[in-house]
């Protein structure tokens, strides 16, 4: 059998990993992609040719076009969560099975959002890059997290790690999801509404999809508190960034950090980013070797189930998988 890893060079390290690598390549014939760029549609034809599989990365579109020029294509991976740049819907229509990884990041982004509460209370990159250009900080009170209010908007993988943290130092939890159940009695389940009315800090951790586009609008960041920060470690899609911006830029909220946006490969918009009131950091937030290793090995789980003829985990159309022989 034989399978296309779309990664290049250095998202192959990133994001993929030798461990895996090596495992994938003792289970079938692997191609590489060895360019610079990642490859179109075209592309991944051409380099696709008589392989049953594809590991597709985040930059590689996988549209239907794909599925039609690649006939004797079974398989299409993610190591990943997100499958958004593959056509779901065209894969189906052509049979052809579409899979994600598990969500081995979610300690990663639990940590890095512990650093965005700290840091926006604190002030520490801000004195940090003062001390680096040479000028002496402005020495301002901070905030203690002990005491506050986190709303978390969203209780999936991530929110259900890091509220429990949250209350253990000291922070009264908020919930606001309509479709989940909060059976933790050290948290709060409330309307959307009102925890934007109540919370210190604002952490945007719902799933994106069409009915949280722009979840965070101008009337949403009318309602919090002129001291209040807001963090994003979900999609950029959940926030209207002008509406953000200007919330920003006049003072009715205190600041905001955010790991994710509507820039190429989902990072901070730079029009955001470079806010005096804004930490800003390049989708970063998986990008550990755990976190990387633990999705990649994922798919090597997944090509393992299929040289046995079993169905792959992670599977998300396996009602529609016609191409199995």
């Amino acid at each position: 059998m034989k399978l296309l890893l779309t990664h290049v060079p250095q998202a192959r390290r990133q994001y993929y990993g030798a461990r895996a690598l090596k495992r994938l390549q003792e289970l079938v014939d692997v191609v590489l992609h060895e360019g610079d760029a990642p490859l179109d549609s075209a592309g991944v034809i051409a380099m696709a040719r008589g392989t049953d599989f594809i590991i597709a990365d985040r930059s590689t579109p996988i549209p239907a076009e794909v599925f039609a020029g690649l006939p004797r294509l079974k398989v299409v991976m993610r190591s990943a969560i997100d499958i958004r740049n593959i056509d779901v819907a065209a894969a189906s229509a052509a049979g052809v099975l579409v899979t994600h990884a598990e969500a081995g990041f979610v300690k990663s982004v639990v940590e890095l959002t512990l650093g965005f509460l700290v840091d926006l209370s604190r002030g520490i990159s801000r004195a940090a890059a003062d001390y680096h250009a040479g000028h002496m900080p402005e020495i301002k009170v901070g905030r203690q997290l002990s005491g506050a209010t986190a709303g978390i908007i969203g209780y999936g993988r991530i929110a259900r790690d890091l509220a429990p943290l949250l209350a253990q130092m000291g922070m009264t939890v908020l919930i606001a999801d309509p479709y989940a159940q909060v059976d933790d009695r050290r948290f709060q389940k409330l309307p959307q509404d009102e925890l934007l009315v109540r919370a210190d800090y604002v952490i945007c951790l719902a799933i994106a999809n069409e009915e949280t586009e722009n979840l965070l609008d101008a009337a949403a960041f009318a309602r919090m508190k002129p001291d209040a920060f807001f963090i994003n470690m979900s999609r950029g899609n959940l926030v209207d960034e002008a509406a953000l911006a200007q919330a920003l830029e006049e003072g009715r909220i205190a600041g905001a950090a955010m790991d994710v946006g509507r820039a190429p490969d989902q990072m901070p918009s730079p029009a955001l980013a470079r806010l005096p009131n804004v930490i800003a950091t390049p989708h970063i937030g998986g990008l550990t070797p755990p976190a990387s290793e633990s999705q990649a090995m994922d798919t090597v789980r997944q090509v393992e189930s299929l040289v046995k003829g079993e169905v792959p985990p992670g599977a998300v159309n396996l009602a529609s998988w016609s191409r199995r022989g």
